[in-house]
């Protein structure tokens, strides 16, 4: 949640109407696998196939699978509009710039087919391609090859922080995004202010 906004409130309804889960086992199955999807244990097609089997309900249909990888991807696709603009003005000044997501299969085709401005980054690290995620202090070292950068030179965002502990043992500095207005007192308090 820097890049995009908080989870679709709609988007979930509709993962609820698809399963038929009440908020609660829905909460308790789609966060249960969740980590091994981002780090690519899973597919999406099997992420949902296995919630299903675990949640005792009949085997859903690649229709159902269909629309619930859609929903999925809307879930999490709200853009966070004042870093989609800041990450374009870095890169209109000649500033690398990267991301490190956590994320399945079948949501990174699902955002680099909404988002085109996605290819305007320097390089990607999607979790699912590694077998890797944040917090994981591998995931961290290959963001930085990726970018051809080194870890002291980078400035990391994360919503999580977990992850940003990790960033900085992995010698990046970092600032955890909480809210814009947040993340704008602490880039000038940390010295970052002429990036903004």
């Amino acid at each position: 949640m820097v890049l995009s906004g908080p989870p679709n409130a709609a988007a979930w309804a509709r993962l609820q109407v698809l399963t038929g889960l009440d908020e609660q086992r829905l909460h308790q199955h789609y966060w249960a696998l969740r980590h091994d999807y981002d780090r690519g244990v899973y597919t999406g097609e099997r992420y949902f196939h296995q919630i299903a089997a675990d949640a005792g309900l009949r085997e859903l249909s690649p229709a159902t699978i269909s629309d619930l990888l859609d929903a999925d991807t809307d879930l999490w696709t709200d853009l966070n509009q004042p870093m989609i603009d800041w990450a374009q003005s870095l890169q209109s000044r000649g500033i690398r710039t990267g991301i490190l997501s956590n994320l399945g299969d079948a949501m990174q085709a699902g955002v680099l087919r909404k988002f085109s401005w996605l290819e305007r980054f320097d390089h990607c690290t999607w979790s699912h391609t590694l077998k890797l995620a944040k917090p994981e202090a591998a995931i961290y070292r290959y963001a930085a090859e990726g970018l051809d950068t080194s870890p002291e030179q980078i400035l990391f965002l994360d919503d999580k922080l977990e992850n940003i502990e990790a960033a900085e043992r992995a010698g990046m500095q970092a600032v955890q995004y909480v809210d814009h207005l947040h993340f704008l007192r602490q880039m000038r308090k940390r010295g970052f202010g002429d990036l903004l």
